[in-house]
């Protein structure tokens, strides 16, 4: 194991990743934030240096941690040949067995590497696979003349709306998913619709991973193009900033499918695959 701490390195690395599009996209994304002020306390380790076989982005040992958080307890991973990423698995100290936490990856090999030594732990593991998505470059900014005088504005979201995001999250409605996303909505660009009272009506977010992700539009406001210049400018946003515009999908979500396909969205040839593990100590009390 190796912990690549050297930020020209680091600066190699991303550059590296870059040419494994799209199986990489979730390290690159991670390793990205990382090189520009490392908001979520990440570091990267690896089998070897330069040529290595298998990367893994975590949190940083000396990170605060809730051993519940599987949000922000994550990590992602790219291989280019699996049984190193199985044996980095094995290595002391690489992951933290002793939480609940979450894998993240492109890679169809990816759930039976993991579970391998999750089964040799003890730990349940949860797969949930999606559709990998990358949008086009943006080149012009959105059509906003729908939007007639004060109201509605797009605008972006604020800490003080992470309750709402929350509880319209399939994934949230706990603690940890409160403090994730307001941390999120504090590091990453975010960018919402807000009505006349100032409230979100509808928004995307950026994770750590720098994919666009809870795309939600409340139930009264849809059908109005909410959902779409969200998409695009959130998009846009991210590509000025020179990251890659990725998202990923639920194979039967099907209105988030077709708003893709509307926006000219790239549906990659790999999917998605998020692992959730939980040591059995905490299989009564996680939020999966």
């Amino acid at each position: 194991m190796l912990v690549l701490n050297c930020s020209t390195k680091l600066l190699m690395l991303e550059k590296i990743l870059k040419n494994h599009f799209p199986e990489s996209l979730k390290v690159y994304g991670a390793v990205m934030n990382i090189n520009r002020g490392n908001p979520f306390q990440k570091e990267v380790v690896l089998d070897s240096w330069p040529d290595f076989k298998a990367v893994i982005t975590r949190r940083q040992r000396e990170a605060e941690t809730d051993n519940l958080d599987h949000y922000t307890n994550a990590y992602a991973v790219f291989y280019k040949d699996v049984r190193a990423y199985q044996q980095l698995l094995e290595e002391h100290d690489v992951i933290n067995w002793n939480q609940v936490f979450q894998i993240q990856g492109l890679q169809s090999e990816l759930y039976d590497a993991s579970k391998a030594v999750a089964n040799s732990k003890q730990l349940d593991i949860k797969l949930t696979s999606f559709k990998a998505v990358h949008f086009s470059p943006v080149s012009s900014l959105p059509d906003t003349s729908f939007l007639t005088g004060s109201s509605p504005r797009l605008t972006y979201l604020s800490v003080a709306d992470a309750d709402l995001l929350n509880r319209t999250w399939s994934r949230g409605g706990n603690e940890q998913c409160l403090r994730y996303i307001a941390k999120l909505i504090s590091c990453f660009p975010s960018v919402c619709v807000r009505d006349d009272k100032g409230s979100p009506v509808s928004w995307s977010i950026t994770d750590q991973f720098a994919t666009m992700c809870h795309g939600y539009t409340l139930p009264d406001h849809r059908r109005k193009g909410y959902s779409r210049l969200v998409a695009i400018t959130l998009a846009r946003k991210l590509q000025s900033q020179g990251f890659p515009s990725q998202g990923n999908v639920l194979d039967d979500n099907m209105a988030s499918i077709s708003l893709l396909k509307s926006v000219h969205a790239e549906f990659l040839p790999c999917r998605f695959h998020r692992l959730i593990l939980t040591p059995q100590t905490f299989s009564a009390q996680a939020h999966l």
